[in-house]
């Protein structure tokens, strides 16, 4: 058998010893191994070992089988090699500690059946370390045993065998103890402690050491324990004070149970030994022992009766501190106490006279109160000082009158309303050590004047209030705050009385006196008022009477009610414009225009125009925002001669109101004018068809000199006729009043609305040019109106006629 052991168990076996035995069927092959290879690891070639052909072992499918034990080794049927499948652990195979530990497997062949027998030897490795049942040891020893006293101590074990073993224990330096190794009939080491030298337990009451086991293994392990050793005590030291005389000041009129001082004796020594009892002398005084107690256990002084500087001024006591030892031992100290004179008397402060309210307008340096100190202690304790608590924020000072007396004065001028009551606390305090103090509170009132006028959260209102509001209806409340009290304190609101138009604001607002409510006292129409301008008065009750006033501004807040308004083309209530134009008309023809005019402002008042019916839609277009009527092609003689349009005028308002107008076009062959429409053949007309006929011949001249002559007699007979002008182009959104047009008496309409606040009369131009000749459409105008139509603005002069428009409002002279 050739074996290869491994130095350490970190190195992997080399070699394997194999060892194999024929001749006989019962032939057995052993390996040795150390234990704990690695998975994988090579242990021997069995084909080689058994003489066996690699490919037989796969053909006759050659197993493994473990006996008795789990199977740690496998083959690899490829190279005929044993390996190890599973780390091998040779304590947990072998748990006796016995030298030899193996391994029993079985190899089968098949085809013809062939068993070989393998033992496989799992060699120790110093693989464990030595390890102690228990970890910490105890031991107690009296302070009196003598030196060479033996104590068994626990043993260490080691799961290895032989030299990995445990060799031998070693313990931690100490002066007291040592170890005794010995071995067993088996080998094993066994240690035992050794004292070695006198304990004391007042120097050293625990002895702490370490146990060490070490084994032989390469390199070696090793465990350890502790070992506690506690000294027991015996009754070697009497009690001591830290000093034999203690010096303590009590102060007089110390209370019951007051603690003096507590004495602490100390002994060396332990348990009843240490435990003291702390008692008087027969030299401490039966009157000492009256005034304090001693308690027996704690050592502590108390004082138990009244201590008075002038009766006593110092005690002596002395006492003893004794153990509990079965021979008691003692030690004595003495305590002298002194009685120190404390200031025990406090300071007195009485209220002589005293005034418990003031009004707030009381002069600086008024009286409030006459106040005296006193101190019944003597020296610097009876000596007092009299301050004002928080003197800093209060409006008032202290005067010393005389010898212990003060007043009590008015520093600053006072105001109730930030400050309407005072607690004034005077502090009195003596000039003993520790100073004693005794204070007293007065209280004063102050009273309210009237020095506070009402205010207003704001200096302007502006308060929006839309028209047609109900008679009643509350607008706002103008609250405004008095800080002053009672009567005071109570505001009564009024409107400031302001006409306008010869109307009282009473008349149209009024406010709650109590609490300042607005009112409005009427239905507001935003066409007719715009806004309201006007003051209101808050007053108190008080004497003598405060006031301030606010200005309120009142705007009206326009509604959509008013309908769209449609002044021309004009017509009767309810019926049917007419308007004739030729049936030869170009495209693009203005055939009239529609406007509407709306009392209302603002989006209101914007008024847009659409077809609500229409006969021929190709025909006519409408601008919805200016309402000319234009045709959009010629007329075609498919095209009936009568064409109804049906306009609504629309304003923006929300919801929105609107008026209709029905229009009825007729056509005619030629360009004759009706319906309340004269031409008019201006002068240079005339001249321009004189110069046709003189053109065709001088034969006409006497013709076209009698039609001349014919048509001056005309002109001269009718009212003179404004000439055409060039005329701007048209604006929109022109609004013109009563009063606009006295002021400026003449002024240019440019849109298809016309807004005026006092539903006046209204009058509408419109001017046509149709091929060098005017046209003028002239409505009826009311009696009284006040106004007439003009085309042309006075501040342009004659010029071409063109296609534009234009309309002319003026007021008459």
């Amino acid at each position: 058998m050739a074996r290869v052991v491994a130095p350490s168990r970190t190195r992997f076996l080399a070699a394997v010893t194999f060892l194999s035995l024929w001749g006989s069927a019962f032939a057995v092959t052993r390996y040795s191994i150390p234990e704990e290879m690695e998975e994988g690891s090579f242990v021997a070639n069995l084909a080689t070992d058994l003489r066996l052909d690699v490919r037989s072992m796969v053909e006759r499918r050659a197993k493994l089988d473990a006996i008795h034990s789990k199977n740690y080794l496998d083959i690899n049927k490829e190279t005929g090699e044993l390996i190890i499948r599973e780390k091998i652990d040779r304590e947990s195979i072998c748990m006796t500690k016995t030298t030899s530990c193996f391994l029993k497997m079985e190899v089968i062949l098949e085809n013809p059946i062939r068993i070989f027998n393998i033992e496989l030897e799992i060699m120790d490795i110093n693989d464990n370390a030595p390890v102690f049942r228990r970890k910490t040891m105890h031991l107690d020893i009296s302070e009196a045993t003598p030196p060479g006293e033996r104590f068994s101590l626990t043993n260490a074990v080691d799961a290895d065998v032989g030299a990995n073993s445990i060799k031998t224990y070693s313990l931690s330096e100490s002066k007291y103890f040592s170890i005794d190794i010995q071995t067993g009939s088996d080998g094993s080491k066994y240690v035992d402690l050794v004292l070695k030298g006198k304990l004391d337990r007042e120097e050293q009451s625990v002895h702490h050491l370490i146990l060490t086991a070490e084994d032989g293994g390469v390199p070696p392990r090793s465990g350890t324990a502790s070992i506690i050793i506690n000294v027991l005590d015996i009754n070697d030291n009497a009690p001591q004070f830290s000093q034999p005389v203690f010096e303590v000041n009590v102060p007089e009129n110390s209370a019951a149970g007051t603690v003096v001082m507590t004495l602490n004796a100390t002994d060396l020594d332990e348990g009843a030994n240490s435990q003291l009892v702390y008692s008087y002398t027969l030299y401490t005084s039966e009157k000492t022992q009256e005034l304090f107690s001693l308690d027996p256990n704690s050592g502590e002084i108390k004082v138990k009766g009244v201590i008075d500087f002038e009766e006593s001024r110092s005690f002596e006591m002395h006492i003893q501190a004794q153990d509990r030892g079965a021979s008691p031992l003692s030690g004595l100290c003495k305590v002298l106490v002194s009685v120190t004179d404390l200031n025990d008397n406090y300071p007195e402060v009485t209220i002589k006279s005293l005034k418990g309210a003031l009004s707030e307008d009381v002069a600086v340096g008024t009286l409030i109160a006459v106040v005296s100190v006193s101190d019944r202690d003597s020296g610097l304790n009876g000596e007092v000082m009299l301050t004002l608590n928080q003197q800093e924020v209060l409006p008032f000072h202290l005067n010393q009158s005389s010898e212990g007396y003060f007043e009590l004065l008015v520093s600053e001028p006072l105001d109730r309303e930030a400050i309407s009551k005072y607690d004034i606390t005077l502090l009195v305090r003596d000039k003993g050590a520790p100073p004693l103090y005794e204070n007293e509170t007065i209280t004063l009132d102050i009273l309210d004047i009237n020095d506070n006028a009402p205010a207003f959260s704001k200096s302007f209102y502006t308060i929006h209030v839309e028209e047609n509001n109900v008679p009643g209806a509350l607008l706002t409340s103008l609250s405004a705050f008095d800080p002053d009290l009672n009567e005071n304190q109570y505001l009564v609101y009024f409107i400031m009385e302001k006409e306008i138009v010869n109307t009282s604001m009473s008349m149209l607002f009024s406010i709650n006196p109590e609490n300042g409510d607005l009112y409005a006292l009427k239905t507001f129409d935003y066409e007719r008022e715009r806004d309201f301008l006007f003051h209101i008065e808050a007053r108190d009750s008080g004497v003598p009477t405060l006031s301030s006033n606010v200005t309120v501004q009142i705007i009206i807040v326009d509604q959509n009610d008013n309908t769209p308004l449609i002044v021309s083309p004009w017509r009767a209530q309810g019926s049917v414009v007419e308007q004739v134009i030729p049936r030869s008309t170009d495209k693009g023809h203005l055939v009239t225009k529609v406007i509407a005019i709306d009392a209302d402002s603002e989006q209101n008042a914007r008024v847009t125009y659409q077809l609500l019916q229409i006969t021929d839609s190709s025909l006519f277009s409408l601008d919805q925002y200016n309402g000319e009527i234009r045709t959009t092609r010629m007329f075609s003689y498919r095209d009936p001669r009568h064409q109804r349009l049906v306009i609504v005028a629309k304003d923006n308002g929300d919801p929105a109101l609107s008026a209709t107008v029905t229009i009825k076009i007729s056509t005619v062959e030629n360009s004759m004018s009706f319906s309340e429409t004269t031409e008019l053949p201006l002068a240079y007309d005339m001249f321009t068809d004189l110069n046709l006929y003189l053109v065709i011949g001088l034969g006409a001249v006497s013709f076209l000199l009698l039609i001349t002559i014919l048509v001056i007699i005309v002109l001269k007979c009718q009212k003179p006729k404004p000439k055409a002008l060039k005329m701007p182009p048209p604006n929109r959104n022109s609004v013109i009043s009563r009063n606009s047009m006295i002021s400026q008496r003449s002024s240019t309409i440019a849109d298809s609305t016309l807004i005026s606040s006092d539903a006046y009369w209204y009058s509408l131009f419109l001017a046509e040019t149709r091929k060098g000749k005017v046209v003028v459409r002239q409505p009826i105008i009311p009696k009284g109106a006040g106004y007439f139509v003009s085309s042309i603005p006075r501040s342009i002069g004659p010029s071409e006629t063109t296609g534009s428009r234009a309309s002319t409002l003026e007021y008459s002279k």
